[in-house]
């Protein structure tokens, strides 16, 4: 059986074609560090104005001001000059070939900017949108609201049993994952106003929305409706009484 990238500590790929009606196709490669899962990338040709650190920086950027540029503004410029002249309801078919399966579906330029945008900007070493790195080696494209969910407090709970497990003291009630994604929501906002300012029309700015929205939801969940998913866990439960 051969081994995974992961085992190997082989790149790990991720190849985006987003294919439309009139026979014009647009592919964007994936590179990713395979034990980092920092992204691997071609240094930029032209960098962008938008893409400079103190244009619309996000308000709680922790970077210093000697780094010229927003690390994630740099890596989604060549991204968002490809779909800056369209719409967020276009109807796109997008093929994600990854390295254990491949995924395919009609969707709106919108839907699949907003996955790809996911892993652009959780690898490319932004301090406050690394804390979901982790959820990218298992990336689900075009996941629903509940799975991102699940995959986001699930990955939270991992990373407190190794916090706990190397001597750390780990957060088993998620306080500090609200904490976490009101973060990221502002980077969201800050990506938000950079891209606003540098696209004609509102597809790469609709992305960022949805991936916002995701943390929203995740905020009220983890607040008032965890309860719901509780009883998939009926039997474990029971076990655990016995």
């Amino acid at each position: 059986m051969s081994q995974q990238p992961s085992e190997q500590n082989e790149p790990i790929q991720f190849v985006y074609k987003f294919q439309f009606e009139n026979g014009k196709e647009k592919t964007f490669g994936i590179v990713l560090d395979g034990r980092t899962l920092e992204l691997q990338t071609s240094p930029v040709a032209e960098k962008p104005e938008w893409t400079k650190l103190h244009f619309h920086q996000c308000e709680n950027c922790p970077l210093k001001p000697e780094e010229e540029y927003c690390p994630v503004a740099v890596n989604i410029s060549t991204l968002v000059e490809s779909f800056k002249l369209y719409n967020s309801t276009d109807e796109v078919f997008v093929v994600v070939e990854g390295p254990d399966r491949s995924y395919g579906k009609e969707t709106s330029v919108q839907k699949g900017l907003s996955s790809i945008m996911g892993i652009y900007m959780v690898t490319s070493n932004c301090p406050v949108m690394d804390q979901l790195r982790p959820m990218v080696r298992f990336h689900l494209p075009f996941a629903t609201t509940t799975e991102t969910v699940y995959r986001s407090v699930g990955m939270y709970l991992l990373a407190q049993y190794f916090i706990q497990r190397n001597g750390g003291t780990p957060d088993w009630k998620l306080e500090k994952l609200i904490d976490m994604y009101k973060g990221i929501s502002k980077v969201n906002k800050g990506m938000w106003q950079r891209i606003s300012a540098s696209t004609k029309l509102d597809a790469n700015v609709n992305a960022i929305v949805i991936l916002n929205s995701f943390g929203d939801i995740l905020r009220h969940f983890v607040k008032s409706s965890i309860d719901d998913i509780e009883r998939l866990f009926d039997e474990y439960i029971k076990r655990s009484s016995q």
